[in-house]
């Protein structure tokens, strides 16, 4: 039987081993095959949107496409944020898989860029995520690596951050480089450990990955260094940068294919189903229940505690992340209770009891039905919506 004994394995372009061999028989690799379980942001791709594919009225936060929240500062004009849907067109993440994107429309701002406007994009990771990801974030020789497809149409330079919660806050600033207008370019950042860095094991904010396409003086220093850990201080965020995104009329920001896995490599992105990263979405945000009386979403199982208010209880389907938040629409006859052989629009819904498994609501609002009758409530309107929120 003949053998190769060789160190490692590399191939004759590249600047570093793919292969690495031990004396004990075992041995490292840097392999890029797209192995589960790797990518640590959820929803990465873009492709679940429970809120919504647009908000145009100006709304700041978590909006359309989940785990990803828009907030700004400054505005002249609102801006709008979609899940826009990707084409053949799109020369990049098109052919390795994305359908969908983050995408930004920043309105007319050019009337002013003063230093205290800032555009904020950002999805946040939960401290033990982080804890248990086998980072040895304490050391400088272990490395995380984050990878993304970007898009703006002004070609310029744009920035972003990490930066830790837990402990003394940490931030480590970098660069997109410079991007050519409406051009997607991948962008890799390969971020060493710190003995700074501290990651508690619980469900609280413990990382935010920040992109940036504009953030005024007031929160940005000359002096910062690109690619390093520092303490997080809201006035030196990352070198100064041009206004030009900012005071274009209607400039636009897009963003897929995010991904931060353990590694110094940037590996073939982790594509989920849609109904693996729904669940994982529906942790930190679950709808219940919306649209009009056609959709005849029923959303709840209960009975009339008296002649006037319905208890029900709403299960949810996954443990979410913390008690969350009901998020109601309300109004006239927005919903519908069936009990006794009979039925009563109504208009309100409202907290009763709450924990991360399941939620009572209280039904109410113009409701008359026999008292101690089983009933189940659903949607009546186009505006109807049952929702509960548990967002880092």
């Amino acid at each position: 039987m003949s053998q190769l004994k060789v160190n490692t394995i590399r191939h004759t372009g590249a600047s570093s081993d793919a292969i690495t061999l031990a004396s004990d028989g075992t041995a490292t690799a840097k392999i890029t095959n797209n192995l589960s379980n790797r990518n640590l942001v959820v929803n990465g791709a873009c492709i679940v949107s429970q809120r919504g594919t647009a908000n145009t009225a100006g709304n700041q936060g978590y909006q359309t496409v989940d785990r990803y929240k828009l907030t700004w500062n400054g505005a002249n004009n609102v801006l709008e944020q979609h899940q826009n849907g990707l084409g053949s067109g799109d020369t990049g993440p098109w052919e390795e898989g994305f359908r969908k994107s983050f995408y930004v429309r920043n309105g007319d701002q050019t009337a002013s860029s003063p230093a205290d406007d800032q555009v904020v994009i950002e999805t946040r990771l939960e401290a033990q995520e982080l804890a248990n990801s086998g980072w040895n974030y304490t050391s400088a020789s272990s490395k995380i690596t984050l990878s993304f497809w970007v898009k703006s149409s002004v070609a310029q330079t744009f920035y972003g951050v990490l930066e830790t919660q837990d402990g003394t806050g940490q931030n480590y600033p970098f660069s997109t480089g410079s991007l050519s207008a409406n051009t997607w370019t991948k962008v890799t950042k390969t971020i060493p450990g710190h003995a700074n860095l501290q990651f508690d094991n619980n469900a609280n904010n413990g990382l935010q990955i920040e992109w940036h396409p504009f953030m005024g003086t007031d929160f940005t220093d000359s002096g910062v260094s690109l690619d390093t850990w520092a303490g997080a201080a809201s006035g030196t965020r990352h070198p100064d940068m041009t206004s030009t995104w900012w005071t274009t009329d209607d400039a636009t920001f897009e963003l897929t294919g995010v991904q931060l896995e353990v590694g110094d490599t940037a590996t073939d992105f982790e594509h989920r189903s849609f109904t693996d990263e729904l669940a994982r979405c529906q942790r930190y945000y679950y709808v219940a229940g919306k649209g009009a009386a056609s959709d005849a979403e029923s959303f709840a199982n209960g009975n009339m505690y008296n002649g006037t208010q319905m208890y029900g209880f709403i299960r949810f389907p996954t443990i979410m992340r913390a008690n969350p938040t009901l998020k109601a629409n309300n109004g006239t006859d927005y919903y519908r209770v069936y009990g006794g052989a009979t039925s009563d629009a109504c208009d309100d819904i409202t907290q009763a009891r709450v924990s991360d498994r399941g939620f009572v609501v209280a039904v109410s609002g113009n409701l008359s039905l026999t008292q101690g009758v089983g009933t189940y409530v659903r949607c009546n309107n186009a505006s109807s919506l049952v929702a509960f929120d548990s967002e880092l």
